[in-house]
Formats: structure tokens, sequence, C-alpha cells
């Protein structure tokens, strides 16, 4: 396997093959990591846009803000408020009513506000089915490992915010790390 820097010039057909190690932390401690592969045939420009933000070191020390048990774990705001948008802008949503890009456990998507077309940074890797996103947010790839890491920080107590989801404890995206599976 390759590590890569760049993966902006790849084609779709490359950026099938990039995987994405996300090593998280709960209060210092590593939990363990996620790998991630990516659906460029569904949501080319969102895939490019997560992986221009990875690739640069963006998400790295950045806080998964929003965790809720059984549906999501959410990450990569710039202010760790679930508020802030990347240097980047805003992407069209790229969403899909395919049952193969379904909101299923391990996959991962976009976060936005009520505007469709308002991802930039922020995202969110399911815990639990959610179908019900489906056609309405934009999923972009799915984990290939590491269940248990995305249990322990699914299983970290909450309290505050408006729907009760802020973490209790650090909850970080220690490194991000692309490399291809060839």
């Amino acid at each position: 396997m390759t590590t890569l820097t760049n993966p902006q010039d790849l084609s779709d057909q490359e950026l099938k093959n990039v995987l994405l190690d996300i090593e998280m932390s709960v209060d210092g401690d590593v939990v363990g990591t996620v790998t991630l592969e990516f659906w460029p045939e569904t949501a080319p420009a969102t895939v490019r846009n997560f992986l221009r933000y990875a690739s640069e070191g963006f998400y790295n020390g950045k806080t998964f803000h929003r965790v809720i048990p059984n549906f999501m774990i959410q990450g990569g705001c710039p202010s760790g408020t679930g508020t802030g948008s990347g240097s980047y802008g805003n992407i069209k949503g790229e969403f899909s009513a395919d049952a193969q890009y379904s909101h299923k456990r391990g996959v991962i998507s976009m976060a936005r506000s009520q505007d469709p077309n308002s991802a930039s940074c922020q995202f969110f890797i399911c815990h639990g089915d959610a179908d019900f996103l489906d056609n309405q947010y934009a999923a972009f790839g799915c984990m290939t490992e590491g269940d248990s890491a995305l249990d322990k920080l699914a299983a970290v107590p909450t309290g505050g915010g408006g729907e009760g989801s802020t973490p209790k404890k650090d909850c970080l995206i220690q490194s991000m790390t692309l490399r291809s599976r060839i």
C-alpha cells in the first residue's frame, strides 16, 4: 500500500482505490482506527472535497462534537461546535436513493444545514442504520475496518447541546492518513 498526499488529481476510478485511516481518541487515549473506502461513482465532488481536507491535515486534532449512539458520530467542524465551515466553501448535495449507497452502519456522509447545498467540511459516520437520511444527505463511502473504535466513541457519555449529543469527554480525530490499496 502506498501513502497518498494529493488525491485531487486522481480519476474517479483511481479514487475507488483510496483508503483513509482515522485514528480516534477519547480524553487523549487512542481507542482505535476506522478505515474508510469511497464511492466516487455516486458522489465524486463530495469525495474530492473530503479528501482535499484530509490530505491537507485539516481534520487532525478536530473533535467529534456530536455523538448519538445507534445513530452517528459527527466531526470535522473547525470551531468544534457544529457551526463552522471549511475554507473551500459549500458543495452541491450529491444525494442518492440507490439502496447500494444507503446510510447503514459504517457509512460516511456529509453534514449540512437545512440548505441541501450547504455541506462543507463536517461529516458523520453512521453508528446505526439511518436509511431515513437517504436522498437527503450525501453518503460517499463506508467503513471497511474499525467497528471497535466506532463503538468506543459512540459509547462516550453525552449531555448538553440541542439534543444532548455533546460528548462529556474529548473525542478527537488524532490523525487521518490517506493510502492506496494498490
